[in-house]
């Protein structure tokens, strides 16, 4: 009589004799004539681009010049990158007009941005101190970058610039941007006809323009409909186009995650009792976003890297402080090598935040 066991046993696969790289790079890499030949063609291709970017960004780069000294860099134009205009221009890319002297304020800014964003990525204190730690950051950093109190002189927004600017354009725009969101997409599938026609008026209409025009608008045609002498700051301007474009896509992201909870847990909050709110507090939008976390962050990241457009109407992030860097005739052939580093300050929180979604996903499934 055949155990149980011994046919378990047969049907499982056995290990295949032999290295296991090698049969991973049989199997994938080279399972046919054809696919080997394209394999070694690309590998060829990629070997070659790889070695003259290393050529050109390593080996024959120019690291270090004296102060305002392009002729080492020039010399050295077309055969590799010029990596000294990083130390040359760097506090004016990252900070922008803000006086020199006091650009130890935006740089603390900075520093607690990026503190404030790894504390809540931490799951054990997602508590309500959290969000009294978060207004006492931001009071900080109000205080740091405008200043005129505690001995601090006093900066306007104008001057600031640089990696503090797109920070805040970010931060306020997804933390406004992402509960409007949430009552936008409640709103959409209220039973009520005027609340439910308001929010699809709102989301189409939104969704049916660019950022830049929204801007444009918030920049140069609401300030007409203002009172004599009253006056909104440009920042401010952009920051209510950023907050109310992100709260349009948001919704509809929230609203897929809303659909696809179930009926029967509608029903279940409702024989508990509960209120509209509550149910939807504590029992149906938790459901929700756990479900569209993927798309909700890669939204996140479209809209931190959106920040960027608003140069067009004049205000100095990160990368109109880089473009503006390189205007110094000095400097101006390397362009490549100053939007090379600002974009890897991109991609470092572009990165961070996929990763941060990855690790929800993870919790989600329970891994």
């Amino acid at each position: 009589m055949i155990a149980a066991t011994d046919i378990a046993d047969a049907a499982r696969p056995r290990p295949q004799p032999g290295n296991p790289i090698l049969r991973w790079l049989r199997a994938n890499l080279f399972p046919s004539i054809p696919n080997g030949i394209l394999t070694l063609v690309l590998v060829a291709v990629l070997a070659k681009g790889l070695h003259g970017l290393a050529q050109w960004g390593i080996t024959h780069a120019v690291w270090l010049t004296p102060a305002n000294d392009s002729s080492a860099c020039r010399a050295a134009h077309g055969l590799g990158a010029c990596w000294a205009v990083i130390p040359e221009k760097y506090r004016f890319i990252l900070f922008g007009t803000y006086p020199f002297d006091e650009q130890w304020r935006p740089a603390l800014s900075v520093m607690l941005f990026i503190a404030l964003y790894y504390v809540s990525t931490r799951r054990a204190l997602w508590r309500r101190e959290l969000i009294y730690l978060w207004i006492g950051a931001l009071v900080v950093i109000s205080v740091l970058l405008w200043g005129g109190v505690f001995g601090l002189s006093y900066v306007s927004q104008d001057r600031w610039g640089g990696l503090p600017v797109t920070l805040i354009l970010a931060t306020f725009g997804l933390a406004f941007g992402f509960p409007l969101g949430i009552l936008v997409a409640l709103g959409r599938r209220s039973k009520l006809p005027a609340i439910r026609s308001l929010c699809v008026l709102y989301v189409e209409l939104i969704r049916g323009v660019p950022l830049v025009s929204l801007l444009f608008m918030s920049s140069v045609m609401f300030p007409l409909f203002m009172p004599d002498g009253f006056n909104i700051d440009k920042l401010l301007r952009a920051q209510i186009a950023i907050v109310l474009f992100a709260g349009a896509y948001l919704a509809e992201v929230i609203r897929g995650g809303l659909q696809a909870v179930p009926r029967g847990q509608y029903e279940a909050a409702d024989a508990l009792g509960l209120s509209y709110w509550r149910k939807h507090r504590l029992v149906i939008l938790p459901q929700a976003i756990r479900h569209v976390i993927p798309p909700l962050v890669n939204t996140f990241i479209a809209f931190f890297k959106d920040t960027s457009l608003v140069l067009i109407i004049g205000i100095f992030d990160l990368l109109t402080t880089a473009k503006t860097a390189i205007v110094d005739p000095a400097w101006q052939q390397f362009s490549v090598e100053v939007y090379v580093f600002v974009a890897a300050i991109y991609f470092a929180f572009c990165f961070a935040m996929s990763r941060y979604s990855r690790s929800l996903e993870a919790h989600r499934a329970g891994r």
